[in-house]
């Protein structure tokens, strides 16, 4: 009978250690910021009210408590540098409006990105998602992104609605700023792939908001290439897959995405620390790939891998009068009083023994399988919601 009691005492214990763990959505801060997280048994995620900015992704047993995304704000503080927030952080989304707004548009209140990270947004929580919505007074659009998890699953799913409260048809900007950083993203270890094709280095003697000296440059401007291998200034082939050994470089490059997949992806792998973190997302969405490489010094690398409507983060203005590139659009038709939608997944897992490099990401069955061609090595990852 008392060994009895005991283990009911037992399992009642961890019963109620597990509820208090998982508990649902609850609020914090970040780096002073109001959030909320949402976490599962395999994944933590924080998300900022302003913006519906995703701060951080952390595994739950991982007792480092590594982020892959971007954090400015302690980037800053390890170099002795102040810095402010300013919701250019981690995962940030670009709507509606995607580089610097013109003269008039700044002018009229418009910020660079467009308003949506800037904005505070409504959070209502349920127990495995937190919704965001906000209105975005400027552009009179309503946003609203939902973060899903589902117990058991190293899988993130975010969906996002755009609301036109206008009468008229309109091009609208729209960018998924991922950002993966240090020490995460790490020379020799850290290596980035995605279902890329044509590709293009911006040409940076044309674009006077990026004024870093030729001698901080690795890629020749305005030459095109087939991803991975990009024109260096020097004339040899630079892959972009990988983080340069001696950083002190800016890169700024952009891809299409295979046209013929419906779903696209892209991956940060780290090799030592056997660490995957990526995205898969509708071509139909977002066909256009950016990469922004900022890369001061080992222990500050940056790296956009920001999936978008468009190949640049550019005025309103320049991105309509491209039209396209590579014969893809460079923007997405907004219909009046109508709305429209974009659905991605991310997953952030560690990787078995003998897996090597990131080829292919695909989403079959119910599952993320991430395929290592060269050693026949797979990661397959539950993913029951689909994209």
């Amino acid at each position: 009978m008392v060994l009895m009691k005991t283990r009911l005492l037992v399992i009642l214990a961890a019963s109620v250690t597990a509820a208090q763990q998982y508990q649902g959505p609850r609020d914090t801060t970040f780096e002073g910021q109001k959030a909320v997280v949402l976490s599962n048994r395999k994944l933590q995620l924080t998300l900022l009210y302003q913006g519906s900015v995703l701060a951080s992704v952390v595994l739950a047993d991982d007792v480092e408590r590594l982020s892959p995304l971007w954090n400015p704000l302690r980037l800053a503080r390890e170099a002795g540098h102040q810095a402010r927030f300013d919701g250019i952080f981690g995962h940030f989304v670009c709507v509606d409006g995607f580089g610097i707004p013109s003269a008039e548009e700044q002018a009229a209140g418009l910020p660079v990105h467009g308003e949506a990270h800037v904005t505070q947004f409504e959070v209502t929580k349920e127990a495995n998602a937190v919704s965001f919505t906000a209105r975005l007074p400027i552009v009179e659009e309503v946003m609203t992104r939902t973060f899903h998890i589902v117990e058991g699953e190293n899988v993130a799913y975010v969906d996002t609605q755009i609301e036109n409260l206008l009468g008229f048809d309109r091009p609208v900007n729209w960018a998924e700023h991922a950002t993966v950083a240090a020490p995460f993203l790490a020379p020799g270890e850290t290596t980035i792939a995605l279902s890329g094709t044509q590709s293009h280095a911006r040409d940076y003697t044309l674009n006077h908001e990026e004024n870093a000296p030729q001698a901080q440059r690795r890629l020749a401007p305005g030459k095109l290439f087939m991803w991975p291998f990009a024109p260096g200034v020097d004339g040899n082939p630079v892959d972009m897959h990988v983080i340069p050994e001696n950083p002190h470089f800016l890169d700024h490059a952009a891809t299409l995405l295979n046209p013929g997949r419906e779903q696209e992806w892209v991956s940060a792998f780290n090799s030592e620390k056997r660490l995957v973190y990526g995205y898969i997302f509708r071509r139909s969405d977002f066909p256009w790939l950016e990469h922004w490489g900022s890369y001061p010094s080992a222990g500050q690398v940056v790296r956009g891998i920001e999936f978008t409507t468009q190949p640049y983060d550019g005025s309103r203005r320049e991105v309509i009068t491209q039209n396209s590139m590579f014969g893809a659009p460079t923007y997405r038709w907004l219909p009046a009083k109508s709305k429209i939608e974009s659905h991605f997944l991310l997953f952030y897992a560690r990787t078995p023994e003998g897996f090597h490099q990131v080829d292919d990401v695909r989403l079959e069955n119910g599952h993320i399988v991430i395929y290592d061609m060269r050693s026949g090595t797979r990661l397959t990852l539950a993913a029951s919601r689909g994209l």
